[in-house]
């Protein structure tokens, strides 16, 4: 593999453009879908506007373009790394450890994003911090699928640096870790949109329950002290981060 400035320079901008057009195309059309093709047949789940987003959503899709640079800057810096093995990805299953850990790989990298991901964000909302690092996050009190990449540079880099640490540590097939990736925009956009599409039924099923959606997190982008979990709600439970009666809010929203 070629190690010259340009070249590499050639395949960030690259990936910059497949990241970048897929985040326009997917926030896009979920925005579409969901809060205008639906809006009528989902009713109370859309939830309202307080304020004209036209100015802010330019300002998120301007903001996730930087995003997508850096993201595409790890992603080519982890591809390097995986082309002269330096990571635990593999695509070929030699023995049965290849095997357990095609299901177990993904079990492992979720929950210790999780982990991860609820530390610092919870780090990112202390004085000092939260002005130079997560402000602009939350700037999008109301938010739309087109906030899911609207993050400071500093929280951009924070997020991106985990998947080169978990794909070093985590024995995991290429497929599955190109599938926890969609998973992860997917989510992202879910928890942004500002339209809850899980049914009232999750709420009588434990592990459905304690997943995060847009319910929850839009509680956090109006009450900044609560939910500061990714896919699930078990450490904003353990912590006393999850605000009281969430359950019943959640019930409120979907039984409408």
């Amino acid at each position: 593999m070629q190690h010259e400035p340009g070249h590499w320079l050639f395949w960030v901008i690259a990936l910059f453009a497949i990241i970048f057009v897929r985040y326009l195309l997917f926030s896009g059309g979920y925005d579409w879908l969901f809060t205008r093709k639906l809006r009528d047949r989902l009713r109370g789940r859309v939830f309202p506007r307080k304020t004209s987003t036209t100015r802010l959503r330019r300002l998120e899709i301007l903001r996730s373009a930087g995003v997508s640079f850096i993201f595409a800057a790890f992603g080519i810096g982890l591809l390097w790394a995986w082309a002269e093995g330096y990571t635990q990805l593999y695509t070929e299953f030699f023995s049965a450890a290849d095997w357990v850990w095609l299901a177990l790989g993904p079990v492992v990298f979720l929950l210790a994003q999780e982990t991860y991901y609820y530390w610092v964000h919870r780090w990112m909302h202390k004085p000092g911090v939260y002005e130079h690092v997560h402000k602009w996050h939350h700037e999008s009190i109301e938010t739309t699928a087109w906030t899911a990449f609207s993050f400071h540079p500093i929280e951009a880099a924070l997020q991106a640096v985990f998947i080169p640490i978990a794909a070093f540590l985590i024995p995991m097939h290429v497929f599955a870790f190109l599938t926890l990736l969609a998973v992860m925009t997917l989510s992202a956009t879910i928890n942004h949109a500002g339209v809850e599409i899980f049914p009232a039924s999750w709420a009588r099923i434990p592990f459905l329950r304690g997943l995060v959606g847009a319910t929850h997190h839009d509680v956090h982008h109006k009450r900044a002290k609560y939910h500061y979990g990714l896919y699930f709600t078990f450490w904003d439970k353990w912590m006393g981060t999850e605000v009281p009666g969430f359950g019943e809010e959640f019930r409120r929203v979907t039984e409408r």
